[in-house]
């Protein structure tokens, strides 16, 4: 196996950075061992977080996919716990963009330096986006950059969490959802007005949001309007399209039937048999 290429001298440059590099790395591990992280600060600097509207409402994201919907923790939150935590570092990075086989090798880890767990992951980003059944392939840039940086960001947020403990990400979500049920101390009415008017300048009508969520907007609950804030979210992100939030409703044959009424003179076959007798 021929050996890989290696540039015959390192410039200065080069070298001062790998130096600063390195003393970056020993300078952040040398503070996180003098200054561990106390955890009742960390759950404090937590809690005062999640109750925030602005927080919990970038939290979660919820878009139906097949017969099916698909929910969790969004990049934003987990950033939000690295921090609250403390001494944590994570980053997501771009290995190699290859043209010709149209793709990306990336590379997202997080670290904990007070306890020295590392975790990374390398994978693998095709340079197209799937669209209407279809893989459509990128050419602009931005639009691969854009690509890249949304299938990272999914798997530096599994990375974040893996170096957290599960009972405080679980506590940051029960805080978050009962933050977003509550809706800031605005009343319920005032509420359930400003998500429909937000949907309807979406394009969204109100009959489209109650068949969403099953029920008339009068019988709508603190929950159904998180629901509904959480799918907004990932509109505005646009993880989902509001043709594939609110598909059309099918219509059945029974339903056809009962909506065509009966020609003068065709009755039943029952009817016109007893006529018949």
């Amino acid at each position: 196996m021929p050996a890989t290429p290696a540039p015959g001298r390192v410039g200065q440059g080069t070298a001062v950075e790998q130096s600063r590099a390195v003393a970056e790395v020993q300078a952040a591990v040398m503070v996180a061992r003098q200054f561990p992280r106390v955890e009742a600060y960390s759950i404090s600097r937590m809690s005062e977080a999640c109750k925030q509207p602005a927080l919990a409402k970038r939290a979660f994201y919820s878009f139906p996919k097949g017969s099916s919907t698909v929910a969790g923790e969004t990049i934003h939150l987990a950033k939000e716990l690295a921090r609250c935590w403390g001494n944590i570092q994570y980053g997501l990075v771009e290995l190699r963009r290859d043209d010709e086989f149209e793709q990306s090798e990336m590379q997202a880890w997080a670290w904990d330096m007070e306890s020295n767990e590392r975790v990374s992951t390398t994978f693998i980003v095709p340079h197209a986006r799937w669209a209407n059944g279809k893989a459509q392939k990128l050419a602009d840039f931005r639009d691969i950059y854009e690509n890249n940086s949304n299938n990272g960001s999914r798997r530096l947020r599994e990375m974040i969490f893996s170096v957290l403990p599960v009972w405080y990400i679980e506590q940051a979500k029960d805080l978050c959802t009962a933050t977003l049920k509550h809706g800031g101390g605005v009343p319920l009415p005032q509420r359930i007005a400003q998500a429909t008017s937000a949907y309807q300048a979406r394009g969204i009508t109100t009959e489209q949001l109650e068949d969403n969520r099953g029920r008339k907007v009068a019988n709508w609950t603190d929950m159904d309007l998180a629901q509904l804030e959480i799918l907004y979210q990932s509109l505005q992100r646009g993880e989902v399209t509001p043709d594939e939030a609110f598909p059309e409703q099918r219509v059945t044959a029974a339903e056809i039937t009962r909506a065509v009424p009966a020609q003068p003179g065709q009755g039943s076959a029952a009817n016109q048999q007893g006529g018949a007798e």
